[in-house]
């Protein structure tokens, strides 16, 4: 299993720099839950990586700051009763979290005014609708 990870664009991250803990976990399984570890917690130290440079590593660390332990990024998965199957999972999540992370920052909004047309009918429903509030408040009618 110790194979490297491709985030694209060129980018693997080492099997080294990855670690691993097992643990048992709760959940379905029945008695197989006490007998095996298939909890799966993977570790990769983000901020000492050499996988990636050094101004995407800095736009990673900025990013998941609040995900960050003193061990570095850690994922965890033990949804599935196979601790294979919860290592592929740990793996594609860490995939998707970094790719997020070292995406490039959206283009900035450009700001835009409304269109008049849009103003319009803005401030014609706004009329309409404080036009059936103002009935409202008139009170009963005198045939009524």
């Amino acid at each position: 299993m110790s194979s490297d990870l491709s985030l694209g664009n060129g980018l693997v991250i080492p099997a080294s720099e990855l670690g691993w803990r097992f643990s048992r976990a709760s959940g379905p399984g029945g008695q197989g839950v006490n007998t095996t570890d298939s909890r799966v917690e993977l570790v990769y130290d983000l901020g000492s990586s050499s996988a990636l440079p050094p101004s995407l590593r800095e736009r990673a660390l900025r990013r998941l700051a609040a995900r960050l332990t003193p061990a570095g990024l850690v994922i965890v998965a033990a949804e599935q009763r196979s601790q294979w199957q919860n290592r592929q999972a740990a793996q594609k999540r860490l995939v998707a979290l970094l790719q997020a992370a070292i995406a490039p920052p959206p283009p900035p909004r450009r700001a835009t005014k409304p269109s008049r047309g849009s103003v319009e009918r803005r401030l014609k429903a706004k009329r309409q609708r404080g036009s059936i509030k103002s009935h409202r408040r008139q009170g009963p009618t005198e045939d009524g």
